[in-house]
Formats: C-alpha cells, sequence, structure tokens
C-alpha cells in the first residue's frame, strides 16, 4: 500500500533541497507535483485541496532552522499534514459498557467483513486479552455463516450458531442473551452485506442498529476499490451513526487514496487497517505511522511492536548464548532466522517498516523472494540434523540426494552453503565484545546490512533474495 504515492512524493520533494528558505516560487513545481501524487493515488478532490492549501500555508516564509535544511523543513510539513489528514492518532474501540460490548460490523458484500470479523476477535482475544463471542446476522448467505463458524475456531472466539430461516434482529438479541450467560466481554456482529448501496439494505442495517444499540459501530471498507470507497463510506455514514472504519485490503493497493480521503469526509476515524488473508493480519490504524512510511521515513514502532509480540524470544536467547560461547552458527539457526523473518511477514513487511529503503523495499515486494526464502528453508528440511550441524561433511551424493528431496537444483545448494558461510562469520563476530559494531560495518551498515545484501543494498544474482 502506498508503493505509488511514496515514490511520487519522495521524488517531489527532493526537488526542493538545498534552498535556504521557503519561498512560494520554490516550492510551487514541488506542491503541483504533490497534488498530481495524490490525484493520482485516488484521493478525493476536496481533501487534496485542502491539503495543499495547509502545506503551503505554513511553508511560506518559513525560516531554516539550525538543524534543519528546507528540504527537511518542508518534508515535516507534509508529514505533519498527512497525519492530520489521516486523524492524527490512534482511536481505539471503546468497550468501556457493561458486558457484553456489541460491535457491529457494517459494510458492503466482498469488503471482507465476516473476515475482520474473525481478525478483530483474535486481536481482542490475544493483545486485549477479552472473552470474544461471535456471531453472523447475515441471512442471505449460508455460507457467511458457516466461514465465520470455520474462523471463530482457528481464532478461539465463541460462535453463536444462526440459521438463514431467523430474522437478523431475533440473531442478535439472542446472541446477546447467549454472551452474557457466557460471561463473553465482547460481541461482535458480522452482518449482511449487498452488491451495491440499496434502501432494503439500509433499512435493514438501521432497524438492527436501533434494536440491539452497539457501543461501536464499524465500516469495513475495501482500500481497493479507490474513489468508491469515499462515497460508499459516506452513505452509510449518513445511514448509521458509525463510530470508525475497518480499511482492508490495504496489501493489494499500491495508491492508498481511501486511507487519506476517508477520514476526512466522513469525520470517522480509521481505527483497524487490514493487509492480507491471514486471521492476524489486523492492525491498529496509527496516522503518524502510516505518514512516515508514505514519506519513506519507515515505521519503527510497528516494527518494534510487532518484533515484541512475533518473535521467540527463547530461540532469540538461546542463540546468544550459543554465540558468546564460541559456538558456530548451523544451518538449523539459520533455519530458525528465516522463520523468525517469515513470522514479520517476510522481507517485504520487514523492508517496508525500515526507513530509506527505496528500490530495496520494491525489489522484497518480488513473489520470487519468498519462494527463495522457502526454496531455503526445503533445502535445510532435506538434510539430517548431523549435515545441519555441520554442512562441511556434505559430498556430491549428500547434496544429491538433498537436492532430489527438495526439489531443488544443485547450484541452489551451493549458493545456500555460501550464503551460510557467510553469515557464518558474521555471527562469529557477533559473539565477541564489540561484535555488533564489527558485523555492521563488515555488512557496510543499512541498507547493505541485511543478510545477503551488499554494501549499497544491491541484491545478488540479479535482484534475487539472498543470492539466489
Amino acid at each position: 500500500m502506498f508503493d505509488s504515492l511514496s515514490d511520487r512524493l519522495s521524488h517531489s520533494l527532493r526537488a526542493i533541497q538545498g534552498k535556504a528558505k521557503l519561498s512560494e516560487d520554490n516550492i510551487k513545481d514541488t506542491l503541483r507535483e504533490v497534488r498530481r501524487a495524490l490525484l493520482d493515488a485516488d484521493v478525493a478532490l476536496p481533501v487534496v485541496k485542502t491539503f495543499v492549501d495547509q502545506v503551503k500555508e505554513k511553508a511560506l516564509g518559513v525560516e531554516v532552522s539550525k538543524s534543519l535544511n528546507p528540504g527537511q523543513q518542508f518534508l515535516k510539513i507534509v508529514n505533519d499534514e498527512l497525519t492530520a489528514v489521516m486523524g492524527e492518532a490512534n482511536e481505539s474501540l471503546n468497550l468501556k459498557v457493561a458486558p457484553p460490548a456489541v460491535v457491529l460490523m457494517a459494510g458492503l458484500q466482498g469488503a471482507g467483513k465476516t473476515t475482520s470479523t474473525a481478525k478483530l476477535a483474535k486481536y481482542l482475544i490475544e493483545r486485549e486479552k477479552k472473552k470474544v463471542m461471535v456471531v453472523s446476522a447475515d441471512v442471505y448467505r449460508p455460507a457467511a455463516i458457516k466461514q465465520l463458524e470455520t474462523l471463530a475456531e482457528e481464532v478461539n472466539a465463541i460462535f453463536h450458531p444462526s440459521t438463514i430461516e431467523q430474522a437478523p434482529i431475533t440473531i442478535v438479541e439472542s446472541a446477546i442473551d447467549a454472551a452474557k450467560k457466557a460471561h463473553a466481554d465482547v460481541l461482535l456482529v458480522d452482518t449482511a452485506g449487498r452488491l451495491a448501496i440499496d434502501e432494503q439494505m439500509m433499512s435493514e442495517i438501521k432497524s438492527l442498529h436501533q434494536a440491539v444499540n452497539p457501543i461501536e459501530t464499524l465500516f469495513v471498507i475495501d482500500a481497493m476499490i479507490g474513489q468508491d470507497a469515499v462515497n460508499t463510506a459516506q452513505a452509510f455514514n449518513e445511514a448509521l451513526p458509525l463510530t470508525g472504519i475497518i480499511l482492508t485490503k490495504t496489501d493489494g493497493d499500491a495508491r492508498g487514496g481511501a486511507a487519506l480521503s476517508v477520514r476526512q469526509v466522513t469525520g470517522k476515524p480509521i481505527k483497524f487497517i487490514g493487509a492480507g488473508e491471514k486471521v492476524e493480519a489486523l492492525e491498529p490504524f496509527h496516522p503518524d505511522r502510516i505518514a512516515s512510511r508514505i514519506l519513506g521515513m519507515g515505521d519503527m514502532l510497528t516494527m518494534i511492536e510487532e518484533a515484541e509480540r512475533k518473535l521467540d524470544k527463547q530461540k532469540a536467547e538461546k542463540l546468544a548464548k550459543k554465540l558468546s560461547k564460541g559456538k558456530k552458527f548451523d544451518l538449523e539457526d539459520l533455519r530458525d532466522q528465516l522463520q523468525q523473518m517469515q513470522n514479520l511477514g517476510g522481507l517485504a513487511g520487514i523492508v517496508d517498516k525500515l526507513p530509506g529503503m527505496g528500490q530495496i523495499g520494491q525489489m522484497a515486494q518480488n513473489p520470487e523472494v519468498t519462494k527463495q526464502f522457502k526454496r531455503m528453508e526445503a533445502l535445510i528440511d532435506s538434510m539430517t540434523p548431523a549435515e545441519r550441524r555441520n554442512p562441511d561433511v556434505l559430498n556430491g551424493s549428500r547434496k544429491k540426494r538433498i537436492t532430489a528431496g527438495s526439489g531443488t537444483q544443485i547450484q541452489d545448494l551451493n549458493r545456500l552453503l555460501k550464503q551460510h558461510k557467510q553469515m557464518s562469520k558474521m555471527m562469529k563476530k557477533v559473539g565477541k565484545k564489540g561484535g555488533m559494531d564489527k558485523m555492521m560495518r563488515g555488512m557496510g551498515g543499512m541498507p547493505g546490512g541485511m543478510p545477503g545484501m551488499p554494501p549499497g543494498g544491491k541484491l545478488p544474482g540479479g535482484g534475487g533474495f539472498p543470492g539466489f
């Protein structure tokens, strides 16, 4: 998400470097490019106009401070305005009511309501420590009820059954009673969607809302429908007292205009964004962090939070102790590192949050990169424990057996072994006093400082990573 907009804005903002002062003349061309970039990203015209006017007003006549050059000063103004457009700060769910707190999920068919309901349940269970029940009031699609039941089991939420013969209000009232008896903290209600906004749909969801009086009414919107997303959000906002928005499928839209428009148009905060089909692919929406990512400044806070949550600390401590004792970094350790990286969303998920990654970020999005990691894991899995611990024993016949078992080629295995040898040397330095500094110098620092990336950040082997 935001790839295209990020590239355009970064290019536009470079033009203003080296000026002694920001003036109407020297920011005119840059502002024109910013305006075009926003419009091309599907940002609503009124939002673009307000944004550009605000940036211009704040930038004109601003003296360059001693610590910042004009480009940085202008970048800060753009960053602050992007953050303001998207809502300043994350707004969490309001669940401060006598349980169960009822949360109503609304939106068009295909926007991802059912999946988002399961994702939100997982988020509340794991990160908010809530007991969650889910129910489907979509009486038009039997498959939606079954889908929610399956997902509820996957995320460990309580599923309240419903059938297409029941009325939506009856279903939800029954679920509220069941949630009270089960001592559930939150009840998530998945509602019916339509292919387009119609009177019947709006009338039904209005009646349902009035009957159950939810504490939160979340509008689930597909980021990929661009400008139509804003119009749909506006229609729902006029029909229902929305409290927030969940923006879905953000991984499939490189433009990101919906995120920049929907808050301004509806006045309602984006509370979560979904990026991917997996049930864990839902994150709180932080406008300041998203603005930072759009401008190529990374999102280290989110990355740190994800690392705290998803990385296996015991494995990390075990590896640190092993290296400190002077033991070798073997292929089992390499496999663990690959799996840890996958837990953080793969190379693309990590690079996306690192500042100044530029073209490397685009290369990391290549599906071939994911295949290469899987190929490496498959090769290591095809080895015996003894071979993983001591790859020096790999002779010709062993190599043939390993590549046959993993469906790869001998050259793939040789590249993996070369890659492992390079990492072993780096890890040996980590185990010594001051080793981290030496390792970073040896790796050339970021962005070349990733395993398999030489200084300058170019991927070896004609764009592959790492070395494939």
